[in-house]
């Protein structure tokens, strides 16, 4: 055989080995690749295994659970919710109620300021009377001394006079049981003012009354004969305290003036009276101021006028004792009737162009107050003056 034959089969026979050599290699690999996968696989599967039953011998371990988170955001939106309802300060109300006592019994309905609980002492007491022909709730409108009472955080009370005590619901300022302490109407008012402080938390040293008309005569009387309760009075179109003592000196007073009884004791008093008012004469105005300042000792008076804008021209006359607050003011409107100033017209017997008597009173009377040891003094020395009486 030639020896190039052989040359070229030699390096065939190499070639083919070589083939040969790498196939089986890569089957070996292969083989190892998949042995190891297969490996991995049941690894898995036991640690899968093993996990179960970890869980199942240990129950107390919780799952996390989406839900859970859910309920969890919406109590806590609930507990936010609360605490911001807490925070927001009750509504005022007005509210009709009756009163009871051994004098006898009125309905009324009250005022209270829904910032009252928020404030840092407690809210001061208004009593208002209404007039003849008036109700509470028309009382309240014409005044709007609820507005007023709710921006000064002041609890208001408007007694209700029945049609069994008058056919016109008038006070009865001018019959001698209704004159005195602890007798008749006062009495009844008196005990419905202090049932007011003691279930409601008004401020016992912040007490005051006003009233229009036969309210304002009536509230004249319960300033002079309780002042140990009231620390001021307002009086728009009233007569003095014991100007009359039956029906037919009470039209005389009303048609001319009279100038009534002295007072016992000191009492801010701050009057509004109209200028043309045909029904209560102006002059039972001035005579009111007079007996007001007549209880004080060296004041001093000081007199201005003005105009309400686009309204009523007024005087106002201030007394007061050197540079203190004022203690007795007079207001004469002109040209105002029978009708309480700068009032509303939703209300009966109100008027629009004068000076706002409800906002002039409430400054007045906050001014004021009753320190608990002249309560009791002066409680002490009308008691003693009830018992002469009785004597």
């Amino acid at each position: 055989m030639p020896d190039c034959l052989f040359g070229r089969a030699i390096p065939e026979i190499s070639t083919m080995a070589r083939r040969r050599k790498i196939s089986a290699g890569a089957r070996r690999i292969r083989k190892a690749n998949s042995i190891l996968t297969g490996g991995m696989k049941l690894a898995a599967s036991f640690a899968s295994t093993a996990l179960q039953a970890m869980a199942s011998a240990n129950p107390t371990t919780p799952k996390k659970q989406p839900v859970k988170k859910k309920a969890y955001a919406a109590t806590a939106s609930k507990a936010k919710k609360a605490t911001v309802t807490s925070r927001v300060k009750p509504a005022s109300s007005f509210r009709a109620g009756v009163h009871d006592c051994e004098h006898g019994s009125r309905a009324y309905k009250l005022f209270k300021p829904g910032m009252a609980m928020a404030l840092p002492k407690p809210p001061p007491l208004l009593v208002m009377l209404h007039g003849c022909g008036q109700t509470p709730d028309d009382f309240a409108k014409g005044t709007r001394m609820n507005i007023l009472a709710k921006k000064n955080g002041m609890i208001v009370v408007y007694p209700a006079q029945s049609r069994d005590a008058h056919p016109n619901r008038c006070w009865n300022w001018f019959h001698r049981d209704n004159q005195s302490r602890d007798s008749g109407e006062p009495a009844i008012l008196a005990s419905l003012t202090r049932k007011i402080l003691q279930l409601h938390g008004a401020d016992p040293a912040r007490v005051y009354i006003s009233g229009l008309s036969a309210g304002a005569s009536m509230a004249l009387i319960m300033a002079r004969e309780y002042p140990d309760l009231f620390a001021a009075v307002g009086v728009h179109s009233g007569l003095p305290s014991g100007s009359a003592q039956d029906q037919g000196s009470a039209l005389m007073a009303m048609q001319r003036g009279n100038p009534g009884r002295r007072l016992h004791h000191t009492m801010p008093t701050i009057v509004f009276h109209g200028s043309h008012d045909r029904v209560v004469n102006p002059r039972n105005g001035r005579l009111v101021a007079i007996r007001a300042r007549e209880a004080y000792q060296s004041l001093r008076g000081t007199e201005s006028a003005g105009r309400v804008p686009n309204g009523r021209y007024y005087r106002k006359a201030v007394h007061r004792i050197g540079a203190g607050r004022p203690l007795v003011e007079h207001w004469n409107v002109s040209a105002l009737g029978h009708a309480w100033s700068g009032g509303s017209p939703t209300g009966r017997f109100t008027d629009q162009k004068g000076p706002d008597a409800s906002q002039e009173m409430i400054r007045f009377f906050l001014r004021h107050s009753l320190s608990s040891r002249r309560r009791a003094a002066l409680a002490r020395v009308n008691a003693a003056v009830l018992a002469a009486d009785q004597i």
